[in-house]
């Protein structure tokens, strides 16, 4: 009886752990195909665009500009998050269009209408296609484009930091890497032995010369506060850092004046603004 009970325990353990390390794109991808809401039907004017990222596939992306009353002279390519779709987004748009900034938000591919199928080798290549599309096909200046990541979105913009120009990184709600959060999902599994992703931006954003700007909230209960403090503290350039409020898909910073002054400050810098280093707590 002792043996078949340990026989099965292991057995299990053994097939759970091939689930882990087959299926983690699944695991981690979450996409929706449906497009929720369009731009115009909420308001917004807009380009929609495709992007080719490979022989016989493109992604999808909408393009905002703001109006030129208060022009921060910035344009924000937004990395968005691991789950639904970039329709999902739009109230973050509105937000930085009132800060004044264009606004690229693309779909990985297998995310809405991009064609394909999303990995982390994939993801990376799709940002950096929409980067260059910004750069080339619109001529908006690299030293101008800030990079935006939010939770998996963060990694995203981090990888895209370390390779191109860019004017700063936004980091919002982001994990260190796959590894440490497939740890804290998993703490009874091998992680570092069964990862086949790995999303290490803790490493990367060390490599940054960029200016940096982290926010993450204590209240965070999907990646830990502690990750975006150590993102934070591995940055090595010009850096800031934002307590938010509230759960992880809340949306609550986008009301709070002291986030919104946080990221005014740092799409000032190069036009006669400058970083604040250090932290700022964000309450109501």
């Amino acid at each position: 009886m002792v043996t078949t009970i340990v026989v099965t325990v292991v057995g299990l353990y053994l097939l759970f752990a091939a689930l882990v390390y087959f299926g983690q794109n699944r695991l981690i991808f979450l996409p929706s195909r449906t497009i929720e809401v369009t731009p115009d039907q909420v308001g917004l004017a807009y380009d929609d665009i495709t992007v080719n990222v490979a022989p016989d596939e493109k992604i999808h992306a909408w393009y905002f500009r703001a109006g030129p009353e208060n022009h921060a002279g910035r344009t924000v390519l937004f990395c968005h998050g691991n789950a639904g779709n970039m329709s999902h987004r739009l109230q973050t748009v509105q937000f930085f269009l009132d800060l004044g900034t264009d606004v690229l938000l693309f779909d990985y591919r297998g995310y809405g209408r991009s064609e394909g199928t999303s990995t982390e080798d994939n993801v990376y290549a799709d940002a950096l296609a929409a980067y260059r599309w910004l750069t080339v096909e619109r001529a908006v200046a690299p030293e101008s484009v800030v990079l935006f990541g939010r939770s998996m979105g963060g990694a995203v913009a981090i990888d895209l930091a370390s390779r191109v120009t860019c004017g700063g990184v936004i980091v919002e709600s982001a994990f260190t890497s796959a590894v440490d959060m497939g740890r804290k999902l998993y703490p009874f599994m091998p992680i570092r032995l069964l990862a086949r992703v790995s999303f290490d931006s803790r490493s990367k954003i060390r490599r940054l010369s960029c200016p940096v700007l982290v926010a993450h909230s204590p209240q965070d209960e999907i990646v830990p506060y502690e990750m975006g403090r150590a993102l934070y503290d591995a940055a090595d350039s010009r850096k800031r850092f934002v307590d938010l409020e509230g759960g992880h898909n809340d949306l609550t910073s986008l009301d709070n004046d002291l986030y919104r002054n946080a990221l005014k400050e740092f799409l000032r810098q190069g036009d006669g603004g400058s970083i604040s280093s250090g932290s700022d707590t964000v309450s109501d």
